[in-house]
C-alpha cells in the first residue's frame, strides 16, 4: 500500500429508526462529497449492514454491534495534515447545520494502514483493490488480550492466515490496519485495536459464510478478542430502503 498511510473508520448507528433515509441522503449527497476537496483523501466509501448482513455476522460484541453503517476513508501523505483538515471540515459543516443528529459512532478514528494482498484472479495489484468495483466488504475488528503474545500472532497472520483468505470465493483482496500512537486524537475512540478489511466481489452473505471457518480456526487460542466480524453491502445511490 505505497500511497495510503491511514484508514479512517466510523462504525455508525442511526439512533432513530425513522431517520435512515435522511441519514443516507445527508451522508451520500452532502457529507461524503465534501471530503474529496481534501487533497490527502484518496478514497471514501460507506457500507451498510443490511438486515441480512447483520444476520450473517460471526461476532458482534455490544461495543460495536448496534452499528448499521461503516464509513471508510483512505488517506495518503502527509497523513497528519489530512486528518487535521478532515476534523476541521467536520466541525465547519456541523456549525453550518449540515450534520446528521440521529447518529452515534460506536468506534471511530484513524488506523495506520499496514499491508495488503490481492487475489491472483483479480489481476490488479493489492494497492488498487479498493478502487476495483465491489459488492461490499467484510470487516474483522479485534483488540489484544495478551500483548506479549501478539507480535508472533500478527507475524503468522501476515505470513499465512490472512493471505489464505484470498482463496475464499468472493474475496478480491485483504488490507490490515492498526491503531498507532502517531494518530491519537481525543475526539476518536481510545484503546488499541486492529481492523482487517476483506474487499468483496461476491455476494457478501455467501462470502461471510465461507470466511467463518477460517476465522474460527484463527481465533482458537489467539491473543485477541474479536469485537466484530461480518459483511457489509455497498450502498447504491438512492437505494436506501433496507430498514423501511
Amino acid at each position: 500500500m505505497k500511497r495510503i498511510r491511514v484508514g479512517f473508520f466510523s462504525f455508525v448507528e442511526v439512533t432513530d429508526p425513522s431517520e435512515h433515509k435522511a441519514y443516507n441522503e445527508w451522508h451520500q449527497l452532502d457529507h461524503m462529497p465534501e471530503q474529496f476537496q481534501i487533497p490527502g483523501i484518496a478514497y471514501g466509501q460507506r457500507f451498510v449492514a443490511s438486515p441480512r448482513c447483520r444476520d450473517a455476522r460471526l461476532v458482534a460484541e455490544p461495543e460495536v454491534a448496534p452499528a448499521h453503517y461503516v464509513a471508510l476513508y483512505l488517506m495518503g501523505d502527509p497523513p497528519q495534515p489530512t486528518l487535521d483538515e478532515f476534523a476541521e471540515l467536520g466541525d465547519r459543516l456541523r456549525n453550518l447545520g449540515r450534520f446528521h443528529l440521529h447518529r452515534h459512532s460506536h468506534l471511530s478514528g484513524a488506523w495506520q494502514a499496514l499491508e495488503g494482498w490481492a487475489a491472483p484472479r483479480v489481476l490488479v495489484g493489492a494497492d488498487a483493490v479498493p478502487w476495483r468495483p465491489a459488492t461490499g466488504i467484510y470487516t474483522i475488528v479485534e483488540e489484544p488480550t495478551d500483548v506479549d503474545a501478539l507480535d508472533e500472532f500478527v507475524r503468522e497472520d501476515h505470513r499465512t492466515r490472512l493471505p489464505a483468505l484470498l482463496e475464499v470465493p468472493g474475496v478480491a483482496g485483504v488490507w490490515t490496519f492498526a491503531t498507532s500512537a502517531l494518530y491519537r486524537n481525543p475526539r476518536w475512540t481510545p484503546g488499541r485495536s486492529r481492523i482487517t478489511v476483506c474487499w468483496l466481489d461476491g455476494d457478501p452473505v455467501a462470502t461471510a459464510a465461507a470466511l467463518a471457518p477460517h476465522l474460527e480456526r484463527r481465533w482458537a487460542g489467539a491473543p485477541v478478542r474479536p469485537l466484530l466480524a461480518g459483511p457489509w453491502e455497498v450502498i447504491r445511490p438512492y437505494e436506501w430502503d433496507w430498514f423501511a
